[in-house]
């Protein structure tokens, strides 16, 4: 386990950005995807929480950690009704899923986004686990 966060940096007249999320999103079961701006004053108080969640709970190919700053990537915060910053949303299989009844979580707020991790990092390592269990 372990793991960077993927920052979706290709920018373009022909959705290179989209075309990058949507790569990751195909890549992995879970995923979380972060959306910040340099700007914004909580973002920089929760990145580097997210960091550390990322770091300890995610899995190749079953949970994977995007950021995206919304000033580069605007066809994607437009796609996803991004308002406020920062705002985190989860995914399954390619799409949005609520976790713990939140489908879009808006602001800093370290327990609730730590309880959404937990419980989609618990999800992932039991898929994994079957998955490694099943190739024996």
């Amino acid at each position: 386990m372990g793991g960077a966060v993927k920052e979706i940096t290709r920018t373009g007249p022909n959705h290179e950005g989209v075309d990058e999320f949507n790569a990751v999103l195909a890549s992995s079961q879970y995923t979380i995807a972060y959306f910040t701006a340099t700007w914004c004053g909580p973002c920089r108080q929760i990145s580097p929480v997210y960091q550390k969640f990322a770091e300890q709970f995610s899995i190749p190919g079953y949970l994977s950690f995007t950021k995206i700053d919304v000033d580069l990537q605007p066809e994607l915060a437009q796609m996803y009704d991004i308002r406020a910053m920062p705002s985190f949303i989860f995914f399954k299989d390619g799409k949005r899923v609520k976790v713990n009844g939140i489908y879009k979580l808006e602001g800093g707020n370290p327990p609730v986004l730590g309880a959404a991790v937990g419980k989609l990092g618990k999800l992932a390592k039991e898929k994994a686990m079957a998955a490694a269990e099943g190739g024996k």
